[in-house]
């Protein structure tokens, strides 16, 4: 998963001019860029752009635009990480020591030259029944100096259930757009599709029991709420 040939090399040697560096990624796959990741002070991850993608590049890097995407995976820090998602489960993903299980960028990753700021989490009604719905609002904050988007994530995770559930999944996601010291109230709703999983018969079920409900700007950095779904 390392880059190919001479690159990290390549990148050593323009780092030691001293010049401010910037690297920006071209790839259709996530590369263990550990090295680049420590020493460099700016990522700008590509992809596979298209014919226009040298014009959006050149305006993401010359401050013409505020880039405001998220990754929609996680980024391994080597081969031994894999297979690497932000739902896994409790007892996965145990570690050797001296080593680390987190990924080098987490699921939902992603900078913009404005910082944003989340608070306020809370949910129109705390205690819902299995076939109910709440309505989950936070509000978002430019605390940075310039216009930037912003895509808040909502994830949910129920603390006792019958069958093991992943620490986290993924169940709303919505971009905005700031000016510098605006907040904006970014709303979601949760009903029995969002708050179901499959049980032992692979059927469908909301069961009842205490979830978090998590919102941050990716899938690590998040402030917590809960909701209780009981038996009416």
């Amino acid at each position: 998963m390392d880059l190919l040939g001479d690159q990290d090399q390549l990148v050593k040697g323009i780092l030691a001019t001293g010049k401010p560096t910037v690297v920006f990624l071209l790839h259709g796959r996530p590369n263990s860029i550990n090295y680049i990741a420590e020493h460099v002070p700016a990522i700008v991850e590509g992809w596979y752009l298209g014919q226009e993608g040298g014009t959006a590049v050149a305006d993401v890097l010359f401050g013409n635009y505020n880039p405001g995407g998220k990754l929609p995976i996680s980024v391994p820090r080597s081969v031994g990480q894999l297979t690497d998602y932000y739902y896994q489960k409790p007892s996965a993903k145990r570690g050797y020591l001296g080593s680390t299980t987190e990924p080098l960028f987490p699921f939902g990753w992603g900078l913009s030259y404005t910082t944003f700021k989340y608070s306020n989490l809370r949910s129109v009604s705390d205690t819902i029944g299995p076939e109910g719905q709440t309505k989950v609002s936070v509000d978002v904050t430019n605390t940075g100096t310039i216009r930037g988007d912003e895509v808040a994530q909502l994830y949910i995770h129920q603390k006792i259930s019958s069958v093991t559930r992943p620490i986290k999944e993924l169940r709303g996601f919505h971009r905005i757009s700031l000016s510098p010291g605006e907040t904006k109230t970014i709303e979601f709703t949760l009903g029995p599709k969002d708050l179901s999983y499959l049980n032992r018969e692979m059927q469908p079920e909301v069961e009842p029991g205490t979830f978090e409900l998590m919102v941050g700007g990716n899938s690590v950095d998040l402030i917590t709420t809960t909701l209780n779904v009981v038996n009416r």
